[in-house]
């Protein structure tokens, strides 16, 4: 498996919706563009406690801010939403290398994850069936 795992790949794990939130894009390309918090925020013309809350997931910037991060970041919007698009380059604690065997062994553990959330999707999608079967017969006697 280790063969397929592509930069992409490795690039997605870390920062797709799967593993990554929006502050923790918001973080990474922050500190890939080399930005203090404080920084960030005087260049936005925000309060460094709105970044905070950004980065931590408290709130979410308006899109006129998300613009203007997303330039002043280099970074996509898409990206900063998503984790999908033109992003930061490198992965937390990895300049531009990683172990390949690693990240074959991050692409599986990210498939099962899928898996997993496929599989609770439909039986979330049984349950409600079976409930209104219930709730069907419950009512016929």
């Amino acid at each position: 498996m280790a063969e397929d795992f592509t930069d992409e790949d490795y690039h997605d794990y870390w920062y797709g919706d799967d593993v990554a939130t929006f502050g923790d894009r918001l973080a990474a390309a922050r500190d890939y563009a080399g930005l203090s918090q404080e920084d960030f925020s005087k260049r936005l013309g925000v309060k460094l406690s709105t970044v905070r809350g950004w980065e931590d997931d408290l709130n979410e910037p308006r899109a006129n801010k998300l613009q203007m991060m997303s330039g002043l970041l280099n970074v996509s919007v898409v990206w900063l939403l998503t984790g999908e698009g033109d992003g930061v380059e490198a992965a937390p604690g990895e300049e531009d290398h990683h172990d390949p065997d690693l990240g074959g062994l991050l692409v599986e553990i990210r498939g099962i994850r899928v898996q997993m959330k496929n599989n609770l999707d439909q039986l979330a999608r049984l349950e409600k069936k079976l409930r209104l079967k219930v709730k069907e017969a419950n009512t016929d006697d």
